[in-house]
């Protein structure tokens, strides 16, 4: 990674955990924060959390003015990766120029050697014409792509990301002018906003960890939403590419759950999927409707719990039951046992769009998506040796519950 980005991600990284320094929990929000205000009636005064129509209203305003940091961080990856893979083809091409010049070099060298020991009006005829003329070597010899040059490319030192400024558009005194470039050019690659994915090299709340092709058990070629992380308290996740053949009414019906039946009724056809082997007489809940009460916002775009006020929404017919995935049992890690399990090659580390992270949750497939494969379909957006992995190992689907 280049390091004016690795430089504004670093910075960016250290202002989130100051922001939010909070210990990892199981999938609850953290406690609603109590305001004080003067009152001739009562000294203190609770504010409650925002009403669900808010919750919606401000997750579609996120969404339109395109605030998704994950997304911006995902087009400087995109760009980074085609700056390398353009270098990449530059070295290619220059090597195979390179030896198509010395080729030419070398049959004028061979040429005006034979030309030398030939006798004979025979031997001069072949001569003119198997010998290179000098000019049309030097032609060969300094000819480039005339394309890239004529397109400024590699000319005095430009390059395709070189501009004209007049002033310095940086104000920002808590960064240069590089990383100023960086978070205000429009970025010159684009990304599918629907899907996309790409490596990660740390464990973030609202990653995903890909399983190696190699792992076995329950957690074979699965997807993991990690929820929270702590280097002191561990970690919690949950998986959300096993979905259970049958809905909530079924699966809860059918296996030990403490599910209310208020809530059984008003989601019978919610989809119900298996999300780890800790705890699995206890539902969790997945969707992007928008941070309610009791729930929890784990990236842009997706949120875990809050199934009392999403049950209201549901009764509102603001919500349909089929964009709520019910998560039955989860993962855990105690401290330090998931940074192992990486260290050893367990996991692929990735973050992805909240559409391809709610694919089980309502969220839209598309043509392009392998809709019965998330675990290949995430490897293949990821790209590069990732993709060769999912070319190969792929085929099983998501709808098993063992390997």
């Amino acid at each position: 990674m280049s390091p004016c980005i690795s430089s504004y991600l670093t910075k960016s990284a250290a202002l989130v955990l100051l922001a939010s320094n909070s210990p990892a929990t199981a999938f609850a929000p953290q406690p609603t924060k109590i305001a004080k205000t003067s009152s001739r009636r009562s000294p203190t005064c609770l504010h409650e959390s925002k009403d669900n129509d808010r919750a919606r209203m401000e997750k579609s305003w996120e969404h339109m003015m395109g605030s998704d940091w994950r997304e911006f961080r995902a087009k400087l990856v995109a760009q980074e990766q085609d700056m390398v893979g353009d270098k990449k083809n530059s070295a290619t091409k220059q090597a195979s120029s390179s030896s198509k010049k010395e080729e030419k070099i070398g049959n004028f060298i061979s040429g005006a050697i034979s030309s030398i020991f030939s006798k004979g009006e025979s031997s001069k005829e072949k001569e003119r014409e198997e010998t290179v003329s000098p000019t049309a070597v030097k032609e060969e010899y300094n000819d480039s792509s005339p394309i890239d040059i004529f397109d400024g490319v590699d000319v005095g030192g430009a390059t395709k990301f070189s501009k004209i400024q007049i002033n310095s558009p940086c104000d920002d005194p808590f960064m240069d002018e590089e990383e100023c470039h960086i978070v205000y050019d429009e970025p010159h690659v684009q990304i599918d906003s629907h899907r996309w994915a790409h490596p990660l090299y740390h464990v973030e709340p609202g990653c995903i960890l890909i399983a190696n092709e190699k792992l076995g058990g329950v957690f074979h070629q699965t997807v993991v939403l990690i929820i929270d992380h702590n280097e002191n308290t561990g970690s919690t996740g949950m998986v959300i590419n096993r979905p259970f053949p049958g809905n909530l009414i079924k699966i809860a019906s059918d296996t030990d759950s403490n599910i209310d039946l208020s809530l059984k009724m008003a989601f019978s056809k919610a989809p119900v999927s298996y999300g780890g082997p800790v705890m699995q007489d206890q539902f969790s809940t997945l969707h992007g409707f928008g941070e309610v009460m009791g729930s929890k916002k784990v990236c842009p775009g997706v949120f875990v719990g809050g199934s009392s006020q999403l049950m209201q929404e549901v009764r509102r017919n603001h919500l349909h039951p089929t964009e709520v995935l019910f998560v039955k049992g989860h993962a855990a890690w105690v401290p330090g046992q998931l940074t192992r399990e990486i260290e050893k090659g367990v996991w692929y580390i990735a973050a992805a769009s909240a559409d391809l992270i709610l694919r089980y949750a309502g969220a839209p497939v598309s043509k392009d998506d392998n809709a019965s494969d998330l675990w290949a379909d995430v490897l293949s957006c990821m790209g590069e040796k990732y993709e060769d992995i999912a070319t190969t190992h792929s085929g099983r689907g998501d709808e098993r519950m063992l390997p």
